[in-house]
């Protein structure tokens, strides 16, 4: 359960990341409250996974999760640049979150 528990904490960890652009600097209220609600879930979900997973892994993982996630949703909605070099580097980290999951 506790990967279930990381595994959704970094979905919500994607969700407040992308939120942030969209409360223009905290002004909007609506996406606001969403991003905070979003940054309470994920390290409430990041704290039930950490009862049993090693804290090192669980981080790296979660925030590895986190910054895939967004780094995609970047260049899927905000236009970002999708560089060879920059899909190399996002699966870089993917192959280091595969690799945390398999050595835990």
């Amino acid at each position: 359960m506790a990967w279930t528990y990381l595994f959704f904490a970094g979905i919500f960890e994607i969700g407040w990341a992308i939120g942030l652009k969209y409360t223009d600097g905290f002004t909007k209220p609506m996406p606001t409250i969403l991003t905070i609600a979003s940054m309470i879930v994920s390290l409430g979900l990041l704290g039930l996974a950490l009862k049993t997973l090693p804290v090192g892994t669980a981080y790296a993982i979660w925030t590895g999760i986190g910054t895939v996630g967004t780094a995609m949703l970047g260049i899927w909605l905000l236009g970002e640049p999708a560089t060879a070099l920059r899909l190399a580097c996002i699966g870089l980290i993917v192959s280091g979150i595969v690799g945390l999951k398999l050595v835990a």
